[in-house]
């Protein structure tokens, strides 16, 4: 069966919701209580190092395997990542609250200043890998769009790596859910 917005079985929305959607605000505080994964995105080239703190990433195919990052379009990294062409997607464990804070840019630490604190190293790219990343993803950008406030970066997977699951949970990730770190 399908439904649609039309069917009588769906509550009547607010006429605001119906006409105008939602508000940024709105939105943003729905989007807060999605539980996500904390990553740090980073990259590095011709254009510089770089590194920020992000939640918007999915992946998007297996065959190839493939991810997307979502970055503001006002953010000085993203034409860095556009020159670099490249990406890697470091999810964090729990105990990674520092780390994620300063790649937000919460501690005045820019762009490569920021690699002064973890302990990485490369792999099939050249962006940076946090050695201990719950996983690695790292991408060769194949195209972005600008999408609303974001750029959509989309990347071929060109290496990966992901550490053994402990079972006494040292590994847990690091994930933000209502506008606070919390361990999953």
């Amino acid at each position: 069966m399908t439904v649609t917005p039309t069917d009588a079985s769906l509550p009547a929305l607010p006429q605001a919701a119906r006409d105008d959607g939602v508000s940024s605000r709105e939105f943003r505080d729905c989007i807060a209580r999605l539980p996500s994964g904390v990553h740090i995105v980073t990259t590095a080239g011709e254009a510089g190092s770089s590194g920020f703190t992000a939640t918007a990433v999915a992946s998007v195919s297996d065959d190839p395997p493939m991810v997307l990052v979502c970055l503001n379009r006002k953010s000085p990294q993203n034409p860095i990542i556009r020159q670099n062409a490249c990406f890697a997607v470091n999810l964090l464990p729990r105990y990674a609250v520092e780390l994620a804070n300063i790649f937000a840019g919460r501690t005045g630490l820019h762009f490569g200043e920021r690699f002064a604190h973890g302990a990485w190293s490369t792999l099939a790219t050249g962006s940076p890998v946090l050695q201990d990343a719950v996983m690695t993803l790292d991408c060769r950008v194949t195209e972005f769009h600008e999408m609303g406030t974001h750029t959509v970066f989309y990347g071929l997977v060109k290496a990966a790596t992901s550490q053994p699951v402990d079972p006494n949970g040292a590994r847990e990730v690091l994930v933000y859910h209502d506008r606070h770190y919390s361990e999953v």
